[in-house]
């Protein structure tokens, strides 16, 4: 397979999709879940002409100096592929969000009213170097009845091509029409910024990746915008926090996957606690290689801390780096949170139930844990498939976004020739 970069008509796709995406809306639950099998088989079957590919990309990255949590989101695997494939079947097994009926009643005069969930249209997918995306974005698409265009980041073009080919050549032996699926295919900005303004063609623009090319969605689009957020999330260990309990979900949160946006970057202690278990804490941090960034009280008890600046509250790490900040109360870590959290993931680890009501209450953000670690902030580990990004807005869509985020409603009226 040879990739050729070459000027793309964005408005010319857009318009592809959205008259697919009417095809696309007719199709029944059985043709999607069969379409999306056929895919997933087509991924496994081509893993090698998708590795071949992503292996120029690397090579880029490796030219380039890309740092190791970067070349981990776009570095691919036989393994990694097949969870592409797996995740696909995951998707066909859900429940289809569309064509319910949410509500219905019957006016006086006997017209019949149904509220129904319909498919959004046309979604446009901004991302950064996760070939991943390409397959989740659209799968959850597809299944939930609407069309997709494209736009990955130049450092994974050549990976994000190749599958999208592969699973062109898939949609062809299937009743999903091939231009539902529209692939930018070019690193030119001006085709980026050209997806910000077809508000004709494209219903709502996810981007999903780093603060600076979210907030340049945000900032620029006249299409609507579903806000996936900056992950600053933050672990508050409070005064009556099991120890064991405490480390535990802390190490979790911050090593188990430190390049993802639900990975903890601050850790908030209650001083008593602190005082009492800083040699526990310390010794953890340092068996799994995490630094510390911290305040004054930090740098003074613990030796190595690297005093933490403004930047290091305000930073998502990606690393194995954690900034570290002891409180006096409850109201100092919602503070604190308040000032620097991105309304992504917040937890609170303490045995007092009161307490972490007030802190689950207080604090605002998508999600919110008590005893546990902000890990499951994940659309597959709450149970909704692959996701299509995380929400940190209030409107529409809040939280990890599967399928039903992915519609919207109409109103279907039926009558006997009423009139008004």
């Amino acid at each position: 397979m040879t990739l050729t970069i070459e000027k793309t008509d964005v408005k010319k796709q857009a318009m592809m999709a959205k008259k697919a995406s009417k095809t696309l809306s007719l199709l029944t639950t059985e043709q999607k879940n069969k379409a999306l099998h056929i895919l997933a088989d087509h991924l496994e079957a081509n893993y090698q002409t998708i590795l071949d590919e992503n292996e120029k990309d690397l090579q880029k990255g490796r030219e380039k100096g890309f740092e190791a949590a970067f070349m981990d989101r776009l570095s691919l695997s036989k393994e990694r592929v097949v969870d592409f494939a797996e995740g696909l079947r995951q998707v066909a097994d859900l429940e289809d969000p569309t064509g319910k009926i949410v509500s219905d009643w019957t006016l006086e005069n006997q017209l019949q009213v149904q509220k129904v969930t319909v498919p959004l249209g046309v979604i446009g997918m901004i991302y950064e170097a996760r070939p991943n995306v390409t397959v989740d974005a659209t799968g959850l698409a597809l299944k939930s009845g609407n069309a997709i265009v494209l736009k990955g980041g130049s450092n994974a073009i050549t990976s994000n091509k190749a599958i999208v080919d592969v699973m062109h050549d898939a949609l062809e032996k299937t009743d999903i029409p091939k231009d539902a699926v529209q692939f930018i295919n070019t690193t030119d900005r001006e085709a980026t910024n050209a997806l910000f303004t077809m508000k004709e063609h494209i219903d709502v623009l996810i981007p999903r990746g780093g603060g600076a090319l979210i907030n340049a969605v945000v900032n620029n689009a006249t299409v609507p915008v579903l806000e996936t957020g900056v992950g600053n999330c933050h672990i508050y260990i409070d005064k009556e926090a099991d120890v064991t309990k405490a480390l535990n979900i802390l190490i979790n949160a911050k090593t188990d996957r430190p390049a993802v946006c639900n990975a903890a970057e601050t850790v908030i202690i209650h001083e008593d606690w602190f005082n009492e278990n800083k040699e526990a804490l310390t010794q953890k941090l340092a068996e799994y290689n995490v630094s510390i960034h911290g305040d004054e009280k930090v740098v003074e008890a613990i030796e190595g801390a690297k005093p933490a600046g403004e930047e290091d509250w305000a930073n998502e790490y990606l690393s194995l780096d954690i900034a570290v900040k002891v409180v006096e109360n409850l109201e100092g870590a919602v503070d604190h949170i308040e000032q620097y959290g991105t309304k992504h993931s917040e937890a609170i680890v303490t045995e007092n139930k009161e307490t972490a009501k007030k802190f689950m209450t207080l604090v605002d953000a998508a999600a919110l844990y008590h005893n546990a670690s902000t890990r499951f902030t994940d659309g597959g580990a709450l149970g909704f498939g692959a996701e299509i990004g995380i929400s940190t807005q209030k409107l529409h869509a809040r939280g990890p976004m599967g399928l039903p985020a992915l519609t919207t409603v109409k109103y279907m009226m039926h009558g006997t020739g009423q009139t008004r």
